[in-house]
């Protein structure tokens, strides 16, 4: 195949050759795979652009909220780095394969640097069937009448895990539109005791064959006791009977974390790394 010199931007037409990469790597491409599956190519739908480099087999990297990296040798990380450059920084973080990631932000630095925090060792983990512990029977989807109750829980999550404040910039109005629309789609769940939500996980991204895993906190005054593992359970039960199989990525340094995933099932298939803004 011939290079085309410089990265370029996909649309339909070169759908096929992207749902072949994306197959090839379901558990990592899951975010991207996730839209494409729902909306196609198409800018205005997808929400960003997919780009290439000499063809989606050779490099691919999506750009949107976030930037994200798919595919592709030395060379590509440069021409994504090139045209992320001219296009100015939009996305809030790099994330995906560390091998790619890592690349990447090495020749974006010097225009988009400092960045507020690199974490170049995140363990991508998947759970091919039902988890080896037992579920939790009181972790359920969330209702949407329970938004108001189930928002703190959420932010408090955001906060601890990201170190912002997602209700920064519009009061809170577009992370409580984007916690609406995860339990309006059932992708919400929750063990609430006396009205507070004790533990919390959503499924942020889904395939037609995985399911991501994000956000699982639990009430500080509830931690110790196991009540991670089985509600992490209970979501990879939920995923399962959806014919998923379920993922997640968790800080190297987060040991806790991931001995509990460890005893739902979770092994590790390959390393993530995010740099935020």
């Amino acid at each position: 195949m011939l290079r085309v010199a410089g990265a370029r931007l996909l649309d339909d037409r070169h759908r096929s050759g992207v749902h072949d990469v994306l197959d090839d790597d379901p558990v990592a491409s899951c975010m991207v795979a996730a839209r494409v599956e729902a909306v196609g190519l198409d800018p205005w739908r997808l929400g960003g652009e997919l780009w290439s480099y000499g063809g989606p087999a050779e490099g691919l990297c999506f750009s949107g909220a976030n930037l994200v990296p798919l595919r592709g040798e030395r060379a590509a990380m440069r021409a994504f780095a090139d045209r992320a450059r001219r296009a100015g920084r939009l996305c809030s973080s790099l994330v995906g394969r560390a091998e790619l990631v890592m690349p990447l932000w090495e020749d974006l630095a010097p225009g988009w640097g400092p960045a507020r925090e690199i974490r170049p060792d995140q363990p991508l983990m998947t759970l091919q069937g039902m988890p080896s512990v037992a579920p939790d029977p009181q972790v359920r989807p969330v209702r949407i009448s329970e938004l108001d109750r189930y928002l703190p829980a959420a932010v408090a999550m955001f906060t601890e895990e990201v170190g912002v404040d997602p209700r920064d910039g519009d009061g809170g109005a577009g992370y409580r539109a984007r916690v609406a629309e995860l339990i309006t789609s059932g992708r919400a769940f929750a063990r609430f005791h006396d009205g507070q939500v004790v533990f919390k996980a959503e499924v942020g991204a889904m395939s037609r064959t995985v399911g991501q895993i994000q956000g699982v906190w639990v009430h500080p005054a509830w931690r110790g006791h196991g009540i991670g593992t089985s509600g992490t359970a209970s979501v990879a039960v939920a995923l399962a009977s959806m014919g998923r199989c379920s993922s997640l990525y968790v800080n190297a340094f987060n040991s806790p974390a991931r001995a509990a995933y460890h005893r739902v099932g979770f092994r590790q298939v390959a390393q993530f790394a995010t740099v935020l803004f």
